[in-house]
């Protein structure tokens, strides 16, 4: 059985790519930072439905807590892992010229570190299985930007150089690598949103309504299958056509 690892994987979008590949028929291993109880609730609940699905706790930007999963005795000693899908993130938004800088760094922490982090730990195993997929969980504000969001746009943009770096030392050994873009997706993150700058956020996206985790789990899915094996380096998005104002960027 394959064994996939979705950082962040135990809500919104990252939960919902863990419940598509683990009814894929994988193994799948989500992480988390901090609520435990709510990830033994989500294992749980999965594993009840006849999902292979377990937790652990991760920070995705600690090197440290990395470290713990790769050493002798960690999670991924001896392991390879088949799939990694970095979905975890946070965001902290404030106008630039009133961040404090280590909000900036919590925010490059977690997305653009950790999906480093995260590479690094399992591409060793992958080298070796000569085979792999990374997916990095990105956004349309790396190129579109956005009021308020200096950090998690440089975070997500961050993600496809690192994409493009990877591309260059991982091909040869079939590893590939690609960023799913997802818009605004309906999550108890964008829950949150106060009601006007959702109604701006859906005036500005041609299909007119939000997306779902369901529907950017879909795309990840096809990108963890055989049949993308000649995908790589790719900035796939799922945003109602709000990637296509972008187009310019690339």
């Amino acid at each position: 059985m394959k064994l996939a690892l979705v950082t962040g994987g135990t809500r919104g979008i990252g939960l919902a790519v863990a419940r598509l590949l683990a009814a894929q028929g994988m193994a799948v291993t989500v992480t988390y930072a901090h609520d435990a109880e709510a990830a033994q609730q989500t294992v749980a609940q999965a594993q009840a439905e006849g999902l292979s699905l377990s937790a652990l706790r991760c920070d995705a930007g600690s090197a440290a807590d990395w470290r713990t999963l790769s050493q002798p005795g960690g999670f991924l000693d001896g392991k390879s892992v088949s799939v990694l899908v970095h979905a975890a993130g946070f965001t902290r938004d404030k106008l630039a010229m009133t961040m404090p800088v280590q909000d900036f760094d919590d925010v490059l922490g977690v997305h653009l570190r950790g999906g480093f982090l995260a590479a690094q730990a399992v591409m060793k195993g992958m080298i070796a299985a000569r085979n792999g997929r990374i997916v990095f969980i990105c956004s349309p504000t790396a190129w579109l930007g956005r009021r308020g969001q200096t950090a998690y746009g440089a975070a997500k943009a961050g993600l496809y150089g690192l994409t493009q770096s990877l591309v260059q030392e991982l091909s040869r050994f079939q590893i590939t690598c690609n960023c799913v873009s997802a818009g605004l997706v309906d999550t108890s993150l964008t829950a949150e949103l106060p009601e006007s700058v959702r109604a701006d956020l859906l005036s500005a996206i041609p299909m007119g309504r939000a997306g779902t985790a369901a529907e950017v789990a879909e795309l990840v899915g096809f990108l963890a299958s055989k049949q993308s094996a000649y995908i790589t380096g790719q900035w796939l998005a799922v945003d109602g056509g709000l990637d296509a104002l972008a187009e310019d960027n690339f």
